[in-house]
């Protein structure tokens, strides 16, 4: 039961990084790092990064 959890939560957070992630510069193949709950932290990271960075602008 716990397989599927993580399965149904893999696929809410990869779908939506996936076509966020091109707006950010970064491949959308990246979003598949979100497997691991640190890939997900990562990303998340290097979006906000990326996001301060075009607010300098």
């Amino acid at each position: 039961m716990e397989f599927l959890l993580w399965i149904g939560w893999v696929a809410l957070t990869v779908i939506p990084l996936m076509k966020l992630l091109p707006h950010f510069g970064i491949e959308k193949w990246w979003a598949l790092a979100s497997v691991l709950p640190i890939g997900t932290l990562i990303l998340l990271w290097i979006m906000a990064m990326k996001l301060q960075e075009l607010e300098q602008r």
